[in-house]
């Protein structure tokens, strides 16, 4: 079992900024070099809580976004996908940062770090990948054919006027949310009751449906096999070692390049399941403050 000491956690004051009319909730602590941290799929900025203020008190000026569809994030019946959340990215950087920034991000937000990282250098110093996901979808050929047809019928009735809200709602009731936590978190002292209601919460708003339907029958995007030879700065990769999402033998293409000291650098969190910065913060922080340190200049 893992062992914690306590973390500094403070309220995260919620701002609002307007992209293409809708509104995009983020926050801002500390000062110094930009970090920009990206939540996983139904996860928002609360997910960082444990985070954000200790990454400020180590000198670095900390962001932190609600996706588009998230959190206290709108909600609009559009087309999710992994293309319009890097536009996001790039516009929110483009009117809140302005310097080379270390983008940070956990699972689906991992990805996004590692193709702004690949799409858009001009804007990077640097990429911290916790449980990167590997698309936003599984692609139909990774799966074996029963959990194909499976998961291509679930997409069909999440996806229907009909069946789509029936399912949704079934979905999103507490009990079956905290059920789910225990599944990817290996620490389960870490599920509270703070951490369902973060995730409930959102789904309750108008719209979310609708986006969850959209993201769960959205294309996978690149993955990271493609966006990793586009990557030109330094990377660390974090990944909790008892993770059933994103399994660590899934890692294996981030720990061969670290072995052959190709700019990134890999860490295993024992114990920890699919989102070791809440699980065991401050080990995590300790190894990002640790990398973000050693950084070139």
């Amino acid at each position: 079992m893992m062992t914690q000491t306590p973390v500094a956690s403070t309220a995260l004051m919620p701002l609002d900024w307007s992209w293409r009319d809708q509104k995009i909730c983020y926050t801002v602590q500390g000062e110094g070099q930009p970090l920009l941290l990206i939540h996983g799929f139904g996860a928002s900025i609360g997910h960082w809580k444990h985070n954000i203020p200790a990454l400020a008190e180590h000198g670095y000026q900390i962001f932190a976004i609600d996706l588009l569809g998230f959190g206290g994030s709108a909600k609009p019946a559009w087309d999710y996908s992994l293309e319009l959340w890097q536009e996001l990215l790039h516009d929110f950087w483009q009117d809140k940062i302005q310097r080379p920034t270390i983008f940070v991000g956990n699972s689906i937000g991992g990805l996004l770090s590692l193709a702004m990282l690949a799409n858009y250098p001009d804007l990077c110093a640097g990429g911290v990948l916790i449980n990167c996901a590997g698309g936003l979808n599984h692609r139909p050929d990774e799966l074996a054919l029963p959990l194909r047809l499976v998961m291509s019928a679930f997409a069909k009735l999440v996806s229907s006027p009909l069946t789509g809200k029936l399912i949704f709602n079934e979905i999103r009731r507490k009990f079956r949310i905290k059920g789910t936590l225990y599944q990817v978190y290996g620490d389960r002292r870490a599920v509270t009751d703070e951490l369902v209601e973060m995730l409930y919460a959102p789904s309750c708003d108008e719209g979310a449906q609708k986006v969850f339907a959209s993201v769960i029958t959205a294309p996978p995007g690149e993955n990271p096999t493609e966006l990793l030879p586009k990557r030109k700065h330094p990377l660390l990769v974090l990944w909790g070692d008892q993770d059933p999402w994103t399994p660590i033998k899934g890692s294996q293409i981030y720990q061969d390049l670290a072995a052959a000291n190709e700019g990134v650098e890999f860490h295993p969190i024992p114990g920890a399941g699919h989102c070791p910065h809440d699980e065991n913060p401050t080990l995590v922080n300790s190894l990002i403050s640790d990398w973000l340190s050693r950084l070139p200049n």
